[in-house]
């Protein structure tokens, strides 16, 4: 029976992708001409915010989840491309070394958060212990429930040290 509920599962989860592409597929695409206009004057609002940062002396730490391909890096490209790489700074971490995976495992995310006037941008973060890193067996069950008890911990410290978070999902950035 559980079977049965299990591919029941997955075609309607089939149909909802179906129902989501023809959604998109539906859409007016805007004119290159257009998009170009918008990405202007959006850009020009980064740069008032960079400006704001840098003399409010905010911390930010943006975080950008999703599967690969979902547009993720796109996004983060297209964010970085008229603000200061001295302000906003993108932080991509690999698959951690044999000498990280002997530390806690947030230290190697904490040691690139952000000093005052600037704003981090994760390419994924800690936040993938939950997912990838538990799936993929890059971690054993008290890990990943440590995880679970931390998580919330290092989220508030960051907050309460004066830090601004914001969490994006990344499931179709690619249209945005």
């Amino acid at each position: 029976m559980s079977k049965k509920k299990s591919k029941g599962g997955k075609k309607k989860s089939q149909s909802e992708n179906k129902k989501v592409e023809a959604v998109a597929a539906e859409k007016v695409k805007m004119s290159n001409k257009e998009y170009e206009a918008e990405i202007f004057e959006l850009h020009a609002e980064l740069v008032k915010l960079q400006r704001w940062v840098q003399e409010k002396g905010v911390r930010a730490v943006v975080v950008f989840e999703g599967r690969d391909a979902a547009g993720k890096g796109g996004v983060i490209k297209r964010i970085t491309e008229r603000v200061s790489p001295r302000v906003f700074r993108v932080v991509a971490l690999p698959a951690p070394s044999e000498r990280e995976k002997t530390q806690m495992y947030f230290q190697r995310y904490i040691q690139h958060f952000p000093a005052a006037g600037e704003v981090v941008l994760f390419d994924r973060s800690w936040y993938n212990r939950a997912g990838v890193v538990r799936v993929m067996g890059f971690c054993n069950k008290d890990e990943y429930e440590s995880f679970f008890l931390y998580a919330p911990i290092v989220a508030r410290a960051l907050v309460a040290g004066g830090s601004f978070r914001s969490k994006y999902g990344c499931g179709g950035c690619g249209d945005v």
